[in-house]
């Protein structure tokens, strides 16, 4: 499905923000669109704010084509959302922007710039927190000839199949979510995860949420646990638990709830965690990849 818009960009003769003509085109998929003819270093009229804003509701996965924009502008159209939030690993800030976690496995110096294995596992940013990530946007700087992958699972339409003996085992019930869930394990097997100091572990305490969320702007229902983060169901027994959990991570991410993004130079990508799990399909160590992510706060789950 292709939807078009007016002729964005410049301000008109009387000083009010012209519309830019933008089309915006459904994947055949369970999510996503790419956003076509929107360029976000020129200003965005309340207009097609408006029509973004619906599309992100729609689609749950929005692709900028060509975005050669700053960290100054991508913070800027972000923080048109909402507050952004900081990560935790601030080692891995883009100097001068706080608001910007560096996404790379570039090493200079002996030293990762940025974060080399971020997505490892399926997750929805910053669940760990009282109130998590209303959706994150990914802006490209730097990418490899092969692999580099984005995995997107939409986890309404895992509510929405999830099997009768599963839904009635989930509702009602909550789960602990955690940052520090397999971070000593990635620091295992990866050069990018730091020790942690005492006032970041104090950032990121564990936090209680539902298991299935109602969206806070469309009123659809959503699971919301995942393996990187979730460890326990409230009340079960640990065995019975870590059954459930198994069980609803396989379904989540079936290959019919999933969509699979293949970066395109200069491509910025703005996904809701409220509606979806994300994975890093891996990039090949001796490839350079690099982008640029903002976080933007959302509410607390309900």
């Amino acid at each position: 499905m292709t939807t078009a818009f007016a002729p964005n960009a410049a301000h008109d003769a009387g000083g009010a923000i012209a519309d830019q003509y933008i089309e915006i085109r459904a994947f055949d998929g369970p999510v996503g669109a790419e956003v076509l003819g929107l360029d976000l270093s020129k200003p965005l009229s309340p207009q097609n704010f408006a029509r973004i804003h619906r599309a992100h509701l729609d689609h749950h996965v929005l692709v900028f084509r060509d975005q050669r924009i700053t960290p100054d502008e991508q913070i800027a159209f972000s923080r048109r959302f909402g507050p952004l939030q900081i990560h935790v690993l601030h080692q891995f800030q883009l100097p001068g922007y706080p608001e910007v976690l560096v996404v790379s496995n570039i090493v200079e110096n002996g030293q990762p710039i940025g974060l080399g294995d971020a997505g490892h596992y399926w997750h929805s940013d910053l669940s760990y927190k009282e109130k998590p990530s209303l959706g994150s946007l990914l802006h490209a700087q730097e990418l490899p000839a092969e692999g580099g992958d984005t995995l997107f699972a939409n986890m309404h339409l895992a509510w929405d199949t999830l099997p009768a003996h599963l839904r009635s085992a989930v509702e009602g019930r909550s789960a602990e979510h955690t940052y520090l869930a397999k971070y000593a394990e990635l620091q295992k097997r990866s050069p990018w995860r730091p020790n942690l100091s005492a006032e970041q572990i104090a950032q990121v305490k564990p936090v209680v949420h539902p298991i299935v969320r109602t969206h806070p702007e469309t009123g659809r229902k959503a699971l919301f646990v995942s393996e990187h983060f979730t460890t326990r169901v409230i009340g079960l027994p640990e065995d019975e638990s870590r059954q459930l959990l198994d069980e609803i991570f396989a379904h989540s991410v079936r290959a019919e709830h999933v969509y699979r993004h293949r970066w395109a130079e200069h491509d910025m990508v703005f996904w809701d965690n409220r509606s979806l799990m994300h994975l890093a399909a891996g990039t090949p160590d001796h490839l350079r990849r690099k982008l640029y992510r903002t976080t933007i706060e959302g509410d607390v789950p309900f």
